[in-house]
């Protein structure tokens, strides 16, 4: 009786490996000549019919065709969004505030009025100083006169000269003066909020409003040291941002910083974002895409598609029917398709899914994709 159990046990486990080998590495030919092969069950004609030889089985795989296409290679990087241009006002005379020519986080543009101080002491000092521009205008003229008439003497027409000489630079520095007093956007950009008001008294150098150009903007990042060769300036940029999601903003790299960070080893880029909508702001962390190269025909296959056996990469494709390896050279990679660089020509049919169970020249059976329709049923 024992020797009957042990007897079952022994082919119970034979039949289970043989089950396993015949699931990851096909039926041997050796064996398919033993098995009943029905037209319907994948006999000689149905073989024959499914792409396979006759009298063998067809192994069912998945399959993709290659295909020929755009494709980029494109580096990931974190960076913060800047303004095209960015200042805080400050006065660079002292004065008291009279007017105020601008709205809290509005837009202004450039030459506006931003802020004006209390002109009458300046234009008191200016006429004063106009006054003894003129009087010294006098006395050179009659020194000249008397020159001419040979009753003056030199040293009193240049005497008479340089007084009028240092009065008309009184009168300029008085009128610089006044016009410092009118404070207006040097560019144009948005305002920021301003801790001011009508009748403060401020200092030099007293800190107004801070005005932010973001139309364009300037994305800062850094790439790797071991990019250098292939960054440049003109290469394409997608960011996001937390803000908007998955939506994608485009921009272009305009400038490269030359000195190499040497605690990081990384390189510094900038790039230009436009934003006519004002939708982005400065200070903004993004999550940034630079394209480092791009393909216009590039020969594509998913990833599933590749066999790593060692350090190289291989290939199932479909000829005649029959699993064919074929050693490739992949390129880029990007979306789970990589780039065949050499091994296949365009409409080449690889194996995506089933790798395990073929084997070089076994019959194979393409499934259909999932999204295919199904066949319509036969007529009644």
């Amino acid at each position: 009786m024992r020797v009957v159990v042990k007897l079952l046990i022994a082919l119970l486990m034979l039949a289970g490996a043989a089950g396993v080998y015949w699931h990851f590495f096909g039926i041997p030919p050796q064996l398919l000549a033993y098995l009943p092969q029905p037209a319907e069950a994948g006999g000689p004609a149905a073989g024959a019919a499914q792409g396979g030889p006759p009298g063998g089985f067809a192994i069912p795989v998945e399959t993709a065709q290659v295909k020929a296409g755009p494709m980029q290679r494109r580096l990931t990087a974190i960076g913060t969004l800047r303004s095209g241009e960015s200042v805080t006002i400050r006065p660079e005379i002292s004065g008291r505030i009279v007017a105020i020519g601008f709205d809290e986080g509005q837009k202004v543009t450039r030459g506006q009025m931003l802020l004006a101080f209390d002109k009458a002491v300046s234009e008191a000092e200016l006429a004063a100083a106009q006054a003894r521009a003129d009087l010294a205008r006098s006395n050179f003229d009659r020194q000249a006169e008397l020159a001419k008439r040979g009753s003056g003497t030199k040293a009193n027409l240049d005497q008479a000269n340089g007084e009028l000489r240092s009065a008309e630079a009184a009168v300029a520095l008085e009128q610089a003066r006044m016009e410092k007093l009118t404070i207006i956007a040097p560019f144009d950009g948005v305002v920021g909020l301003r801790n001011i008001s009508i009748g403060d008294y401020l200092e030099a150098g007293d800190e107004v409003v801070n005005i932010e150009q973001i139309d364009p903007l300037k994305v800062d990042f850094r790439v790797a040291e071991n990019f250098l060769s292939a960054v440049g300036t003109g290469q394409s940029i997608e960011i996001a941002v937390d803000a908007y999601g998955q939506e994608k903003f485009d921009g272009k790299v305009y400038a490269i910083d030359p000195l190499i960070d040497e605690g990081g080893r990384s390189i510094l880029l900038r790039a230009s974002l436009p934003n006519s909508d004002g939708r982005l702001r400065p200070g903004l962390f993004a999550r940034v895409e630079l394209v480092l190269q791009e393909k216009d025909d590039a020969l594509q296959v998913p990833e599933t598609a590749l066999v790593p056996q060692g350090s190289d990469q291989f290939v199932f494709k479909i000829v005649d029917g029959k699993a064919s390896m074929a050693k490739v050279v992949p390129g880029i990679r990007r979306d789970g398709m990589v780039e065949v660089v050499e091994g296949l020509q365009a409409d080449d049919v690889v194996v995506t899914a089933g790798q395990l169970k073929i084997r070089e020249g076994a019959p194979v059976q393409p499934l259909p994709p999932p999204d295919a329709a199904p066949a319509p049923a036969p007529a009644a």
